[in-house]
């Protein structure tokens, strides 16, 4: 009984918030709603590049990783056949039209992007990493919060890797 209770009054929160703030068309604008549930996170702030790797997913299902994943989060890098310049200037163009993604960070061989789900608005962190020697870029995206993402890093990474292959990078 309890259930149907809680189940009741956040269908009730939900449908108030969703229908108190019209859905907004910029992807840079978030709904009210989201910050209600503070579901943002904070960023980590080891991310980046450290000795050539990117940071190892936490023991949570909700991260992968192209470098010293385990079976769990382990993911392939995205390679590419043209020149790291090249690459690098496709992927952005790539990442401008994610849904609800934007670029927080970016050097001559790293980007880092912030993707909030449409619903309750939780945050993946995701990494870009192209090394001078390879002709890969090593990827990694992360949830700030809770355990399970039910696959979206996993599925994002790959769709941002076929929508590449596409353009034939």
């Amino acid at each position: 009984m309890l259930s149907i209770v809680c189940t009741v009054i956040v269908t009730f929160i939900l449908s108030f918030c969703f229908s108190a703030f019209p859905v907004v068309a910029s992807p840079s604008i978030q709904p009210p709603s989201i910050a209600i549930f503070g579901l943002r996170g904070t960023a980590p702030q080891d991310l980046g590049i450290n000795q050539g790797l990117l940071k190892s997913c936490p023991a949570s299902p909700n991260c992968v990783v192209s470098q010293n994943g385990d079976d769990t989060h382990s993911i392939e890098p995205i390679t590419y056949q043209t020149d790291r310049v090249t690459a690098k200037k496709v992927l952005l163009k790539v990442l401008s039209v994610v849904p609800r993604t934007t670029i927080v960070e970016e050097t001559e061989n790293y980007i880092r992007t912030e993707s909030s789900s449409s619903l309750l608005g939780f945050v993946d962190d995701g990494e870009f990493y192209f090394p001078e020697d390879e002709k890969v870029i090593h990827i990694r995206s992360a949830s700030r919060l809770g355990e399970s993402d039910l696959g979206v890093n996993r599925r994002r990474l790959e769709q941002i890797r076929l929508a590449l292959q596409d353009l034939g990078i």
